[in-house]
């Protein structure tokens, strides 16, 4: 069995357009995969330890699962570790340490939405939540956007906007504004992006000030539940991840993304409709990033 450390995967220098196509590929294969809904469990409040697995589709001889936690007061408060197998002799091949994969398959994901199911015309982006999955989708948007200029909003907390705006100071194709509240956040964003990890409550109570066309990417599911029944469209990852939510019977017409990606679904069909997009994550794309830096290494 191989020890793969954190350290190991970064110095493999995998590019976020790389970290994109895999996302990509996952959701193509996703119908042919044996994907279980995760589980969570709850030790104190809103801390978790969820389990992930995902079994390949055949060609790949490759089984996965990934347990991912929350826990008040560590630093970082999110991490992750998976057991990788071979699925066809039932080998137990890698303890793959998963902080990396996790940040960037899910900035990939998200990337991979907004790039779907995004305005034709969009141009303002607003970003709440400025940890690692924040700069994971940035530099994954940013690499994917290398000919269009964004306008980036930051929602101020501590001095992370300071520090993502001096991180991301060689892009060329970026500019950021610091705001302090989420109704100056929000209003006239074509494109809003959470990636908290807690919230108590809706972080913008008056739905009206998403504007028309506007997408909505809640990385981490929490905060907007008034668009859950107000909204025109919601896509997911996958149905089994979201069918237990409070709204989801009500959710005006739903979808999940890999349709739009295999032409099954249309996606968006009009520069006004209003859409939310649960992104949530699928051990699915753990575990082919998993099999993937595996072979690279090996």
């Amino acid at each position: 069995m191989k020890r793969i450390t954190n350290n190991e995967i970064i110095n493999l220098n995998i590019s976020p357009l790389q970290c994109v196509d895999w996302v990509r590929e996952a959701f193509i294969m996703k119908s042919d995969c044996q994907l279980p809904a995760k589980i969570s469990v709850h030790p104190s409040g809103n801390d978790f330890f969820t389990t992930m697995p995902c079994l390949l589709p055949k060609e790949y001889s490759r089984f996965g699962t990934k347990v991912v936690s929350r826990i008040v007061g560590r630093v970082p408060a999110l991490k992750s570790d998976m057991m990788l197998f071979d699925s066809t002799t039932g080998e137990l091949l890698a303890l793959v340490d998963c902080d990396w994969i996790t940040a960037m398959r899910t900035g990939a994901v998200a990337t991979l939405a907004i790039k779907t199911l995004r305005n034709s015309h969009a141009t303002e982006y607003a970003f709440i939540g400025l940890g690692s999955t924040a700069r994971a989708t940035l530099t994954c948007l940013l690499e994917c956007c290398r000919d269009e200029h964004l306008n980036i909003r930051l929602f101020r907390y501590k001095d992370q906007a300071e520090k993502i705006i001096e991180e991301y100071n060689h892009y060329s194709n970026v500019s950021f504004t610091i705001v302090d509240n989420p109704s100056d956040l929000v209003k006239d964003a074509d494109v809003v992006v959470s990636c908290i990890t807690d919230a108590n409550g809706l972080l913008v109570e008056d739905e009206n000030l998403f504007k028309p066309g506007v997408l909505v990417v809640p990385v981490h599911t929490r905060g907007f539940q008034n668009c859950d029944t107000t909204f025109d469209k919601v896509y997911a990852d996958d149905r089994d991840h979201v069918k237990g939510f409070k709204y989801f019977s009500q959710f005006k017409e739903f979808h999940q993304i890999e349709e739009v990606l295999k032409g099954e679904d249309c996606g968006r069909t009009s520069d006004t409709e209003r859409i939310l997009s649960y992104n949530i994550g699928l051990g699915l794309h753990d575990v082919l990033y998993a099999s993937r830096i595996y072979d690279l290494l090996r």
